[in-house]
């Protein structure tokens, strides 16, 4: 990491490099500046959707249900068939499990909408760039007397200049 920040000061660093850095610290900025409710949430959903998560549960229902049907002795059962009190648990669990993968839904569906908003940007620059470019390129031709390979009709579809407005009304 060092030496691409080392490459990118002096200006060693390729292009596709200096883009994915930039990634990478564009990502990193948001990781970090996620508030405390959203890092809890982020937890609790990475770790409600692992292998821990499911058997850990299998495990406690297992545990649950043989001292609750009286299977041990030496623990008394507090939760008789048809298990109401592991039912409540059960329910209130799966409210605030389904609470806590909504945020974290929500976080990263605004992070998405964030994302696709400057794709939109780079997007609609790159056809603008490329816009500019055709319309040089036919000022060249025009000046060497270079007839295009295309139909008059095409180029001059191309080199007009794009209404996102249009685009968007199809």
């Amino acid at each position: 990491m060092r030496r691409a920040l080392e490459n990118s000061r002096r200006g060693n660093e390729k292009p596709q490099e200096r883009n994915i850095h930039a990634i990478v610290a564009l990502e990193e900025e948001a990781l970090h500046s996620r508030s405390l409710g959203d890092r809890i949430s982020d937890a609790i959903t990475h770790f409600s959707g692992s292998i821990s998560f499911i058997i850990l549960h299998v495990l406690w229902f297992v545990a649950w249900i043989v001292v609750n049907v009286g299977l041990i002795p030496e623990a008394a059962p507090f939760d008789p068939f048809p298990f109401n009190f592991l039912t409540l648990v059960v329910s209130l669990e799966a409210i605030f499990l389904s609470t806590f993968v909504l945020m974290s839904q929500n976080r990263v569906s605004h992070q998405a909408d964030k994302r696709a908003h400057l794709d939109l940007q780079v997007n609609l620059l790159a056809e603008q760039e490329a816009t500019m470019m055709l319309q040089m390129l036919q000022r060249i031709c025009h000046h060497l007397g270079l007839e295009a390979e295309t139909s008059d009709d095409e180029v001059q579809r191309l080199i007009r200049k794009t209404d996102v407005h249009t685009l968007v009304n199809r």
